[in-house]
């Protein structure tokens, strides 16, 4: 009965064990839906999978514009794919204006997880941009940019505040939860909505006081919501503008 009991703790043990890291681990077979889904309409680029060290293949989207000397990692929000409504708009967009883009699938959870269980996702994220800037370098461009969204721009934090050397300036679209740019070496534009999340507003005096760059600024899009709906191309202007300025 002694070994019995010691057997039966050894397999709870065991069980929430193998239950934390699955929880922990992103939702791949979640990924390959959003693959399977949009591939078939995707217009504008093409596909690209990278791998990461684990061996996972993750889909970007990359979308060449002639004679581009920058190129742009576009990253999307929580639980979302690198052609969703407005990120689609915007990677499709900056390639008529004059850049290159790599939209890149960043690590999902299921579709009913919080926005604080993402955390345990960043250092994948980290990764996945790693490997989205070197691709775009090997391609030869004269400068990068990451441009990213919500979330997407939490995880672009953790990313940028190693310091990368080869990204030259990064758009931080609504970046949420009161994270700042403390460690930030690069320009950065936070652009956000006048009508954006209430974590959004209330901690913008807080980004634009933590600039590292002089080339950095802060700039609202008026009337415009979380997801810039109607109010695309007044954002997608801002973006291309300040890629656009010479430093």
């Amino acid at each position: 009965m002694h070994h019995f009991g010691i057997f039966v703790t050894y397999v709870l043990a065991l069980w929430v064990f193998s239950g934390t890291c699955v929880a922990e681990s992103a939702d791949y077979a979640r990924e390959q839906r959003w693959a399977e889904e949009i591939t078939p309409g995707v217009i504008v680029g093409e596909m690209v999978y990278l791998t990461q060290k684990n061996g996972h293949k993750f889909l970007s989207l990359y979308a060449p514009a002639a004679g581009a000397k920058t190129a742009v990692v576009v990253v999307h929000g929580m639980g979302l794919h690198p052609d969703w409504d407005m990120i689609g708009t915007l990677r499709q967009r900056l390639v008529v204006d004059g850049f290159s883009t790599l939209s890149v699938q960043m690590p999902v959870r299921a579709a009913d997880a919080k926005p604080e269980e993402y955390s345990e996702l960043f250092s994948e994220a980290v990764e996945r941009l790693q490997r989205a800037v070197a691709y775009l370098r090997a391609q030869s461009y004269t400068r990068v940019a990451i441009v990213s969204h919500s979330l997407g721009s939490r995880m672009s934090r953790v990313y940028m505040a190693t310091q990368p050397p080869d990204v030259d300036s990064w758009v931080a679209i609504s970046l949420t939860r009161g994270d700042i740019y403390a460690g930030i070496a690069v320009p950065v534009l936070d652009l956000y909505g006048e009508r954006d999340l209430d974590h959004v507003l209330n901690a913008a005096a807080s980004r634009k006081a933590s600039f590292q760059h002089s080339s950095s600024r802060q700039q609202v899009v008026p009337n415009a919501d979380h997801f810039f709906v109607s109010q695309e191309r007044v954002m997608i202007d801002a973006v291309r503008d300040f890629l656009r300025e010479k430093r």
